[in-house]
Protein backbone atom coordinates (compact mmCIF):
# COMPACT_ATOMS: atom_id res chain seq x y z
CA UNK A 1 0.00 0.00 0.00
CA UNK A 2 2.74 2.48 0.85
CA UNK A 3 4.26 2.13 -2.60
CA UNK A 4 1.16 3.76 -4.06
CA UNK A 5 2.11 7.02 -2.36
CA UNK A 6 5.87 6.83 -2.79
CA UNK A 7 7.15 9.72 -4.85
CA UNK A 8 9.35 9.03 -7.82
CA UNK A 9 12.39 11.17 -8.54
CA UNK A 10 11.53 14.17 -10.66
CA UNK A 11 7.78 13.68 -10.40
CA UNK A 12 5.69 16.76 -11.30
CA UNK A 13 3.62 16.86 -8.07
CA UNK A 14 4.39 15.96 -4.50
CA UNK A 15 1.46 13.84 -3.33
CA UNK A 16 2.12 14.50 0.36
CA UNK A 17 2.44 18.25 -0.13
CA UNK A 18 -0.66 18.33 -2.29
CA UNK A 19 -2.66 16.46 0.35
CA UNK A 20 -1.49 18.77 3.12
CA UNK A 21 -2.25 21.85 1.01
CA UNK A 22 -5.76 20.45 0.45
CA UNK A 23 -6.54 20.21 4.17
CA UNK A 24 -7.92 23.80 4.50
CA UNK A 25 -10.20 23.21 1.51
CA UNK A 26 -11.42 19.89 2.88
CA UNK A 27 -12.11 21.44 6.28
CA UNK A 28 -14.00 24.41 4.78
CA UNK A 29 -16.05 22.24 2.41
CA UNK A 30 -16.85 19.71 5.14
CA UNK A 31 -18.00 22.51 7.45
CA UNK A 32 -20.13 23.98 4.67
CA UNK A 33 -21.69 20.58 3.91
CA UNK A 34 -22.51 20.07 7.58
CA UNK A 35 -24.15 23.50 7.84
CA UNK A 36 -26.15 22.99 4.64
CA UNK A 37 -27.36 19.52 5.65
CA UNK A 38 -28.12 20.72 9.17
CA UNK A 39 -30.17 23.75 8.17
CA UNK A 40 -31.38 22.99 4.63
CA UNK A 41 -35.06 22.21 4.21
CA UNK A 42 -35.75 18.53 3.49
CA UNK A 43 -37.59 17.37 0.41
CA UNK A 44 -41.29 18.28 0.58
CA UNK A 45 -43.71 15.71 2.02
CA UNK A 46 -45.99 13.93 -0.43
CA UNK A 47 -49.20 14.74 1.46
CA UNK A 48 -50.96 18.01 2.30
CA UNK A 49 -53.95 18.17 4.64
CA UNK A 50 -56.54 20.78 3.61
CA UNK A 51 -59.61 21.76 5.62
CA UNK A 52 -62.47 22.78 3.35
CA UNK A 53 -66.07 23.23 4.46
CA UNK A 54 -69.40 21.47 4.16
CA UNK A 55 -69.90 18.78 1.56
CA UNK A 56 -72.36 20.95 -0.43
CA UNK A 57 -70.27 24.13 -0.32
CA UNK A 58 -68.03 25.91 -2.79
CA UNK A 59 -64.92 25.29 -0.67
CA UNK A 60 -65.36 21.54 -1.09
CA UNK A 61 -65.90 21.84 -4.84
CA UNK A 62 -62.77 23.93 -5.30
CA UNK A 63 -60.76 21.61 -3.03
CA UNK A 64 -61.69 18.61 -5.20
CA UNK A 65 -60.25 20.42 -8.21
CA UNK A 66 -57.08 21.20 -6.24
CA UNK A 67 -56.88 17.53 -5.31
CA UNK A 68 -57.05 16.45 -8.95
CA UNK A 69 -54.34 18.91 -10.04
CA UNK A 70 -51.95 18.00 -7.22
CA UNK A 71 -52.45 14.30 -7.90
CA UNK A 72 -50.99 14.85 -11.36
CA UNK A 73 -47.79 16.09 -9.67
CA UNK A 74 -47.54 13.12 -7.32
CA UNK A 75 -48.82 14.98 -4.24
CA UNK A 76 -51.79 13.73 -2.25
CA UNK A 77 -54.24 16.37 -1.02
CA UNK A 78 -56.16 15.01 1.95
CA UNK A 79 -59.47 16.84 2.45
CA UNK A 80 -61.24 17.34 5.74
CA UNK A 81 -64.76 18.72 5.93
CA UNK A 82 -65.79 21.36 8.46
CA UNK A 83 -68.73 23.54 9.40
CA UNK A 84 -67.16 26.53 7.66
CA UNK A 85 -64.54 29.25 7.69
CA UNK A 86 -64.56 29.86 11.46
CA UNK A 87 -63.80 26.23 12.21
CA UNK A 88 -61.20 26.23 9.44
CA UNK A 89 -59.39 29.10 11.10
CA UNK A 90 -59.57 27.48 14.53
CA UNK A 91 -58.14 24.22 13.18
CA UNK A 92 -55.35 26.05 11.38
CA UNK A 93 -54.44 27.88 14.59
CA UNK A 94 -54.21 24.58 16.47
CA UNK A 95 -50.69 23.17 15.93
CA UNK A 96 -51.92 19.68 16.87
CA UNK A 97 -54.79 19.54 14.38
CA UNK A 98 -52.64 18.14 11.57
CA UNK A 99 -54.10 20.69 9.13
CA UNK A 100 -51.67 22.39 6.73
CA UNK A 101 -53.85 24.69 4.65
CA UNK A 102 -57.45 25.79 4.34
CA UNK A 103 -59.98 28.27 2.97
CA UNK A 104 -60.73 31.19 5.29
CA UNK A 105 -63.07 34.13 4.85
CA UNK A 106 -61.59 37.57 5.43
CA UNK A 107 -62.82 39.57 8.38
CA UNK A 108 -62.96 36.62 10.79
CA UNK A 109 -59.70 37.29 12.60
CA UNK A 110 -56.74 39.60 12.87
CA UNK A 111 -53.25 38.16 12.79
CA UNK A 112 -51.20 38.40 15.93
CA UNK A 113 -47.64 37.39 16.68
CA UNK A 114 -48.72 34.07 18.21
CA UNK A 115 -50.49 32.76 15.11
CA UNK A 116 -48.09 30.83 12.91
CA UNK A 117 -50.21 31.38 9.81
CA UNK A 118 -49.57 33.04 6.46
CA UNK A 119 -51.76 33.96 3.53
CA UNK A 120 -51.22 32.52 0.07
CA UNK A 121 -53.45 35.15 -1.48
CA UNK A 122 -57.08 35.98 -2.22
CA UNK A 123 -58.96 33.47 -4.37
CA UNK A 124 -62.47 34.79 -5.10
CA UNK A 125 -65.24 36.98 -3.77
CA UNK A 126 -67.75 35.42 -1.40
CA UNK A 127 -70.80 37.67 -1.66
CA UNK A 128 -73.35 37.94 1.13
CA UNK A 129 -76.47 36.47 -0.45
CA UNK A 130 -79.73 37.32 1.34
CA UNK A 131 -82.58 35.24 -0.10
CA UNK A 132 -86.12 35.87 1.11
CA UNK A 133 -89.77 35.09 0.54
CA UNK A 134 -92.04 38.13 0.32
CA UNK A 135 -94.42 39.83 -2.01
CA UNK A 136 -92.64 43.10 -1.24
CA UNK A 137 -89.12 43.96 -2.38
CA UNK A 138 -86.57 44.13 0.42
CA UNK A 139 -83.41 46.20 -0.04
CA UNK A 140 -82.33 46.97 3.54
CA UNK A 141 -81.53 44.71 6.46
CA UNK A 142 -83.65 46.75 8.80
CA UNK A 143 -86.60 45.26 6.89
CA UNK A 144 -85.81 41.86 8.43
CA UNK A 145 -87.58 42.82 11.65
CA UNK A 146 -90.08 40.15 12.79
CA UNK A 147 -88.83 37.67 10.20
CA UNK A 148 -87.49 34.15 10.70
CA UNK A 149 -83.87 34.30 9.50
CA UNK A 150 -81.47 31.39 8.94
CA UNK A 151 -78.01 32.74 9.80
CA UNK A 152 -75.88 29.65 9.19
CA UNK A 153 -74.50 26.90 11.36
CA UNK A 154 -72.26 27.71 14.34
CA UNK A 155 -68.64 27.72 13.20
CA UNK A 156 -69.47 28.86 9.69
CA UNK A 157 -68.34 32.10 8.09
CA UNK A 158 -71.95 32.84 7.24
CA UNK A 159 -72.95 32.81 10.91
CA UNK A 160 -70.03 35.02 11.96
CA UNK A 161 -70.68 37.63 9.30
CA UNK A 162 -74.48 37.55 9.71
CA UNK A 163 -74.12 38.22 13.43
CA UNK A 164 -71.78 41.11 12.65
CA UNK A 165 -74.15 42.66 10.10
CA UNK A 166 -77.26 42.27 12.24
CA UNK A 167 -75.46 43.86 15.17
CA UNK A 168 -74.35 46.77 12.95
CA UNK A 169 -78.03 47.28 12.03
CA UNK A 170 -79.05 47.09 15.70
CA UNK A 171 -81.20 44.05 15.08
CA UNK A 172 -81.38 42.09 18.33
CA UNK A 173 -82.69 38.53 18.85
CA UNK A 174 -85.84 40.10 20.29
CA UNK A 175 -86.47 41.77 16.92
CA UNK A 176 -85.45 38.93 14.61
CA UNK A 177 -85.89 35.17 15.03
CA UNK A 178 -82.43 33.72 14.35
CA UNK A 179 -82.22 30.09 13.30
CA UNK A 180 -78.82 28.28 13.34
CA UNK A 181 -79.22 26.43 10.05
CA UNK A 182 -77.49 26.80 6.71
CA UNK A 183 -76.69 25.05 3.48
CA UNK A 184 -79.24 22.69 1.96
CA UNK A 185 -81.25 22.63 5.19
CA UNK A 186 -81.82 26.39 5.09
CA UNK A 187 -82.67 26.29 1.37
CA UNK A 188 -85.25 23.53 1.86
CA UNK A 189 -86.76 25.41 4.82
CA UNK A 190 -87.00 28.55 2.68
CA UNK A 191 -88.71 26.64 -0.15
CA UNK A 192 -91.13 25.09 2.31
CA UNK A 193 -91.99 28.43 3.88
CA UNK A 194 -90.66 27.41 7.29
CA UNK A 195 -88.37 30.45 7.31
CA UNK A 196 -88.60 33.86 5.69
CA UNK A 197 -84.96 34.75 4.99
CA UNK A 198 -81.63 32.92 4.66
CA UNK A 199 -78.10 34.34 4.80
CA UNK A 200 -75.39 32.75 2.70
CA UNK A 201 -71.77 33.69 2.25
CA UNK A 202 -70.18 31.88 -0.66
CA UNK A 203 -69.04 31.84 -4.25
CA UNK A 204 -71.61 31.84 -7.06
CA UNK A 205 -70.38 28.34 -7.98
CA UNK A 206 -71.75 26.93 -4.70
CA UNK A 207 -74.43 24.31 -5.49
CA UNK A 208 -76.86 25.71 -2.94
CA UNK A 209 -76.46 29.25 -4.35
CA UNK A 210 -77.14 27.92 -7.85
CA UNK A 211 -80.19 26.11 -6.54
CA UNK A 212 -81.60 29.20 -4.82
CA UNK A 213 -80.80 31.79 -7.43
CA UNK A 214 -82.82 30.08 -10.12
CA UNK A 215 -85.89 29.38 -8.01
CA UNK A 216 -88.87 31.63 -8.77
CA UNK A 217 -90.27 31.32 -5.23
CA UNK A 218 -87.43 33.23 -3.59
CA UNK A 219 -85.87 36.62 -4.21
CA UNK A 220 -82.32 37.94 -3.84
CA UNK A 221 -81.96 41.15 -1.86
CA UNK A 222 -80.23 43.99 -3.70
CA UNK A 223 -78.63 46.03 -0.91
CA UNK A 224 -78.93 49.66 -1.92
CA UNK A 225 -76.34 50.81 0.61
CA UNK A 226 -73.71 48.16 -0.28
CA UNK A 227 -71.04 50.88 -0.52
CA UNK A 228 -71.79 51.91 3.06
CA UNK A 229 -71.07 48.39 4.29
CA UNK A 230 -67.74 48.31 2.43
CA UNK A 231 -66.74 51.57 4.13
CA UNK A 232 -67.89 50.41 7.56
CA UNK A 233 -66.11 47.05 7.20
CA UNK A 234 -62.86 47.39 5.19
CA UNK A 235 -62.70 43.65 4.47
CA UNK A 236 -65.91 43.92 2.43
CA UNK A 237 -66.07 44.95 -1.22
CA UNK A 238 -69.15 46.46 -2.84
CA UNK A 239 -70.09 44.45 -5.94
CA UNK A 240 -72.62 44.58 -8.73
CA UNK A 241 -74.17 41.37 -10.02
CA UNK A 242 -74.97 42.35 -13.63
CA UNK A 243 -78.38 41.71 -15.08
CA UNK A 244 -78.50 38.27 -16.69
CA UNK A 245 -75.02 37.29 -15.51
CA UNK A 246 -76.19 34.18 -13.65
CA UNK A 247 -78.50 32.88 -16.37
CA UNK A 248 -78.44 34.42 -19.84
CA UNK A 249 -81.42 32.45 -21.11
CA UNK A 250 -83.79 33.30 -18.24
CA UNK A 251 -82.03 36.63 -17.80
CA UNK A 252 -81.43 36.26 -14.10
CA UNK A 253 -81.11 38.49 -12.20
CA UNK A 254 -83.71 40.71 -13.83
CA UNK A 255 -81.76 43.85 -13.00
CA UNK A 256 -78.38 44.80 -11.64
CA UNK A 257 -78.13 43.65 -8.03
CA UNK A 258 -76.02 45.39 -5.42
CA UNK A 259 -74.14 43.09 -3.07
CA UNK A 260 -71.07 43.22 -0.87
CA UNK A 261 -68.55 40.51 -0.22
CA UNK A 262 -65.60 39.38 1.86
CA UNK A 263 -62.83 37.52 0.03
CA UNK A 264 -61.91 33.87 0.34
CA UNK A 265 -58.23 33.44 1.10
CA UNK A 266 -55.95 30.44 1.18
CA UNK A 267 -54.30 30.28 4.60
CA UNK A 268 -51.40 27.97 5.43
CA UNK A 269 -49.20 27.20 8.37
CA UNK A 270 -45.93 29.10 8.04
CA UNK A 271 -43.87 25.89 8.18
CA UNK A 272 -45.48 24.48 5.05
CA UNK A 273 -42.73 23.56 2.60
CA UNK A 274 -42.06 26.35 0.02
CA UNK A 275 -42.24 23.89 -2.88
CA UNK A 276 -45.74 22.85 -1.80
CA UNK A 277 -46.79 26.50 -1.45
CA UNK A 278 -45.71 27.10 -5.02
CA UNK A 279 -47.57 23.99 -6.18
CA UNK A 280 -50.74 25.08 -4.36
CA UNK A 281 -50.54 28.51 -5.97
CA UNK A 282 -50.16 26.93 -9.40
CA UNK A 283 -53.31 24.92 -8.70
CA UNK A 284 -55.06 28.07 -7.44
CA UNK A 285 -54.13 29.88 -10.67
CA UNK A 286 -55.61 27.07 -12.72
CA UNK A 287 -58.82 26.90 -10.67
CA UNK A 288 -59.54 30.59 -9.96
CA UNK A 289 -58.03 32.56 -12.85
CA UNK A 290 -61.12 32.38 -15.07
CA UNK A 291 -63.78 35.07 -15.35
CA UNK A 292 -66.84 35.16 -13.11
CA UNK A 293 -69.88 37.31 -12.40
CA UNK A 294 -67.81 39.58 -10.16
CA UNK A 295 -64.35 39.52 -11.71
CA UNK A 296 -62.49 39.33 -14.98
CA UNK A 297 -59.96 36.80 -16.27
CA UNK A 298 -56.78 36.58 -14.11
CA UNK A 299 -58.12 38.91 -11.41
CA UNK A 300 -57.57 35.97 -9.02
CA UNK A 301 -55.62 34.60 -7.28
CA UNK A 302 -54.16 37.89 -6.13
CA UNK A 303 -51.87 39.18 -3.35
CA UNK A 304 -54.59 41.31 -1.81
CA UNK A 305 -54.65 42.51 1.76
CA UNK A 306 -56.00 40.00 4.23
CA UNK A 307 -55.98 39.17 7.89
CA UNK A 308 -52.59 37.46 7.72
CA UNK A 309 -49.24 38.40 6.16
CA UNK A 310 -48.53 37.14 2.67
CA UNK A 311 -45.94 34.36 2.72
CA UNK A 312 -42.56 35.15 1.16
CA UNK A 313 -42.94 32.26 -1.29
CA UNK A 314 -46.34 33.64 -2.37
CA UNK A 315 -44.82 37.09 -2.87
CA UNK A 316 -42.22 35.59 -5.22
CA UNK A 317 -44.90 33.62 -7.06
CA UNK A 318 -47.09 36.66 -7.70
CA UNK A 319 -44.07 38.68 -8.80
CA UNK A 320 -42.23 36.13 -10.96
CA UNK A 321 -44.49 33.11 -11.40
CA UNK A 322 -43.58 29.52 -10.51
CA UNK A 323 -39.95 28.73 -9.62
CA UNK A 324 -37.72 28.30 -12.67
CA UNK A 325 -37.16 24.57 -12.19
CA UNK A 326 -40.87 23.81 -11.73
CA UNK A 327 -41.63 25.43 -15.08
CA UNK A 328 -39.57 22.85 -17.01
CA UNK A 329 -39.22 19.80 -14.75
CA UNK A 330 -41.69 17.48 -13.03
CA UNK A 331 -42.43 18.60 -9.48
CA UNK A 332 -40.39 15.99 -7.63
CA UNK A 333 -37.45 16.25 -10.02
CA UNK A 334 -37.49 20.03 -9.58
CA UNK A 335 -37.63 19.65 -5.79
CA UNK A 336 -34.64 17.28 -5.81
CA UNK A 337 -32.58 19.47 -8.14
CA UNK A 338 -33.43 22.54 -6.08
CA UNK A 339 -32.18 20.83 -2.92
CA UNK A 340 -28.97 19.71 -4.65
CA UNK A 341 -28.35 23.23 -5.91
CA UNK A 342 -28.99 24.58 -2.42
CA UNK A 343 -26.29 22.25 -1.14
CA UNK A 344 -23.79 22.56 -3.99
CA UNK A 345 -23.79 26.25 -4.84
CA UNK A 346 -22.45 27.43 -1.44
CA UNK A 347 -19.85 24.65 -1.55
CA UNK A 348 -18.73 25.74 -5.00
CA UNK A 349 -18.72 29.38 -3.90
CA UNK A 350 -16.37 28.49 -1.04
CA UNK A 351 -14.29 25.87 -2.83
CA UNK A 352 -13.44 27.90 -5.96
CA UNK A 353 -11.56 30.71 -4.15
CA UNK A 354 -9.78 28.13 -2.01
CA UNK A 355 -8.79 26.17 -5.10
CA UNK A 356 -7.20 29.32 -6.46
CA UNK A 357 -5.19 29.64 -3.25
CA UNK A 358 -4.22 25.98 -3.22
CA UNK A 359 -1.35 26.26 -5.78
CA UNK A 360 0.19 29.01 -3.65
CA UNK A 361 -0.07 26.85 -0.53
CA UNK A 362 1.48 23.95 -2.39
CA UNK A 363 4.35 26.07 -3.73
CA UNK A 364 4.96 27.56 -0.29
CA UNK A 365 5.25 24.09 1.26
CA UNK A 366 7.76 22.92 -1.35
CA UNK A 367 9.81 26.13 -1.28
CA UNK A 368 9.84 26.12 2.51
CA UNK A 369 12.38 23.27 2.42
CA UNK A 370 14.58 25.16 0.01
CA UNK A 371 14.31 28.26 2.21
CA UNK A 372 15.27 26.19 5.24
CA UNK A 373 18.46 25.08 3.51
CA UNK A 374 19.12 28.67 2.50
CA UNK A 375 18.69 29.58 6.15
CA UNK A 376 21.31 27.05 7.23
CA UNK A 377 23.62 28.25 4.48
CA UNK A 378 23.22 31.86 5.60
CA UNK A 379 23.98 30.97 9.23
CA UNK A 380 27.12 29.17 8.12
CA UNK A 381 28.25 32.13 6.03
CA UNK A 382 27.65 34.58 8.89
CA UNK A 383 29.73 32.45 11.24
CA UNK A 384 32.53 32.34 8.70
CA UNK A 385 32.59 36.12 8.29
CA UNK A 386 32.19 36.84 12.00
CA UNK A 387 34.96 34.52 13.24
CA UNK A 388 37.39 34.61 10.34
CA UNK A 389 38.91 31.49 11.93
CA UNK A 390 40.61 29.70 9.11
CA UNK A 391 41.55 26.85 11.31
CA UNK A 392 37.86 25.81 11.29
CA UNK A 393 37.67 25.50 7.51
CA UNK A 394 37.34 21.74 7.82
CA UNK A 395 34.34 22.08 10.15
CA UNK A 396 32.73 24.60 7.84
CA UNK A 397 33.22 22.30 4.85
CA UNK A 398 31.64 19.36 6.72
CA UNK A 399 28.57 21.44 7.54
CA UNK A 400 28.41 22.65 3.96
CA UNK A 401 28.61 19.07 2.69
CA UNK A 402 25.75 18.04 4.96
CA UNK A 403 23.57 20.89 3.63
CA UNK A 404 24.38 19.94 0.05
CA UNK A 405 23.83 16.23 0.72
CA UNK A 406 20.38 16.77 2.24
CA UNK A 407 19.38 19.11 -0.58
CA UNK A 408 20.62 16.64 -3.18
CA UNK A 409 18.89 13.64 -1.63
CA UNK A 410 15.61 15.45 -1.12
CA UNK A 411 13.27 14.76 -4.05
CA UNK A 412 11.35 17.81 -5.26
CA UNK A 413 8.74 18.17 -7.98
CA UNK A 414 10.22 18.83 -11.38
CA UNK A 415 8.85 22.39 -11.50
CA UNK A 416 11.11 23.37 -8.57
CA UNK A 417 14.38 21.84 -9.82
CA UNK A 418 15.57 25.19 -11.12
CA UNK A 419 15.49 26.57 -7.59
CA UNK A 420 17.35 23.51 -6.37
CA UNK A 421 20.09 24.10 -8.92
CA UNK A 422 20.25 27.75 -7.88
CA UNK A 423 20.73 26.61 -4.27
CA UNK A 424 23.58 24.35 -5.30
CA UNK A 425 25.21 27.26 -7.14
CA UNK A 426 25.06 29.32 -3.95
CA UNK A 427 26.48 26.40 -1.98
CA UNK A 428 29.34 26.29 -4.44
CA UNK A 429 29.94 30.04 -3.92
CA UNK A 430 30.41 29.46 -0.20
CA UNK A 431 32.52 26.40 -0.95
CA UNK A 432 34.67 28.52 -3.28
CA UNK A 433 35.29 30.95 -0.40
CA UNK A 434 36.32 28.08 1.86
CA UNK A 435 38.60 26.67 -0.87
CA UNK A 436 40.33 30.07 -1.09
CA UNK A 437 40.79 30.02 2.65
CA UNK A 438 42.35 26.59 2.32
CA UNK A 439 44.67 27.81 -0.41
CA UNK A 440 45.75 30.82 1.66
CA UNK A 441 46.28 28.66 4.72
CA UNK A 442 48.18 26.07 2.68
CA UNK A 443 50.33 28.79 1.06
CA UNK A 444 51.15 30.25 4.43
CA UNK A 445 52.11 26.82 5.72
CA UNK A 446 54.39 26.20 2.76
CA UNK A 447 56.09 29.58 3.21
CA UNK A 448 56.72 28.84 6.88
CA UNK A 449 58.13 25.41 6.04
CA UNK A 450 60.42 26.87 3.36
CA UNK A 451 61.65 29.49 5.79
CA UNK A 452 62.51 26.86 8.37
CA UNK A 453 64.37 24.70 5.81
CA UNK A 454 66.42 27.71 4.58
CA UNK A 455 67.83 28.39 8.01
CA UNK A 456 71.50 27.28 8.49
Amino acid sequence: MMTLFRRRPGEAVSTRDMMIASIPILIAVSLCVWIMVRFARPLPPDTIVMITGSADGAYQRFALRYQSILRQHGVKLELRESSGAVENLDRLKDPNSGVDVGFVQTGLAKADGEQALVSLGSLFYEPVWIFYRSDATLDRMIQLVSRRVAVGEPGSGTRALADMLLDANELTPAMVTLLPIGGEAAANALFAGDIDTAFYVGAPESPVIQKLIGNPDVKLMSVTIADAYSRRFPFLTALTLPQGSMDLVREYPRQNTQLFAPTATLIARENLHPALISLLLQAASEVHSGAGPFHRVRDFPAPRDGDFPLSSEAQRFYKSGPPFLQRYLPFWVAALVDRLLFLLLPIIAIALPLLRVMPSLYSWRVRRRIYRWYGELKVLELEMRAQQDRSRVGQFLERLDRIEDRAFRRTLPLAFHNEMYTLREHINLVRHTLDKWNEVTAGASRSSAAAVESRP
